[in-house]
């Protein structure tokens, strides 16, 4: 089992680590292309990768840490990371063997494994960043190409691999056969809606349930669905030829 979360635009910002070393990191295949990246992020001006970024002046501090990628220390991904999700998962509470079955994907990075240590950064995958050479500016989705995809489908043919990243990370990289998990709240009348933010939190709840149960690693949607069940969701399965994902139900008070 091999979990993937999305990250978070919160970061603990400093580390203990040493600076940023490519080839210590997980899906090494990916490198290049980090490497890219990181470097025409690092060369951006803070002025103008606020424009870049979407980001106003008050956070001019992250866009000034991205000039420093090379430079600045590194944490482990699970605690550079913050914000719901990762409030829910309660990470360093966790222990290594579960923390090997976490990845996390990014814009700058594409996907590295919990423990591979990553400095402060702003970048998201919605962001066209432009090239130090100048020319086209491409969006992230065409900086990644296939291999986001490659790497993590060579782990989907081995074991399950449960997708829990946003819309738009998916998108950097589509793994076909993933499970993926869907958060909807059950209202007062029966309806249902797709929860929008506090679907991170829920999807922390399920993914702390899956590395904390004890026994074998999940290895179906079953077994997912069972987790997601003893965490006190109510579940529905969607399976087929298209379609490997399950319905998380939360029921919202009246």
């Amino acid at each position: 089992m091999l979990i993937v979360l999305p990250p978070s635009e919160t970061k603990a910002f400093g580390g203990d680590g040493g600076p940023l070393d490519l080839e210590s990191l997980s899906f090494s295949p990916l490198n290049q292309v980090r490497e890219d990246i990181a470097r025409d992020l690092a060369a951006l001006p803070p002025q103008a990768a606020l424009a870049v970024l979407g980001l106003s002046e008050k956070l001019l501090p992250e866009a000034e840490a991205n000039t420093q990628l090379f430079r600045s220390p590194t944490l482990p991904a699970y605690r550079r990371y913050a914000g719901v999700l990762y409030d829910a998962l309660e990470p360093e509470s966790l222990s290594k063997q579960a923390l090997e079955q976490v990845a996390i994907g990014s814009a700058l990075f594409g996907v590295v494994g919990a423990g591979n240590l990553i400095p402060h950064y702003r970048l998201s995958g919605g962001t066209k960043l432009p090239r130090r050479a100048g020319g086209p500016v491409p969006t992230m989705k065409a900086r990644w190409g296939k291999l986001i995809t490659e790497e993590l489908s060579r782990v989907a043919d081995k074991e399950l691999l449960i997708d829990l990243r946003s819309g738009t990370y998916q998108q950097l990289g589509k793994v076909a056969g993933a499970l993926t998990v869907r958060v909807e709240s059950l209202r007062p009348d029966g309806s249902r809606k797709v929860i929008s933010h506090f679907n991170k939190h829920y999807k922390g709840l399920l993914a702390r349930r899956l590395l904390t149960a004890g026994g074998a690693p999940a290895s179906s949607i079953d077994d997912v669905a069972q987790a997601a069940v003893a965490e006190g969701f109510d579940v529905e399965k969607q399976t087929g030829a298209k379609a490997n994902e399950l319905v998380v139900i939360v029921k919202t008070p009246s």
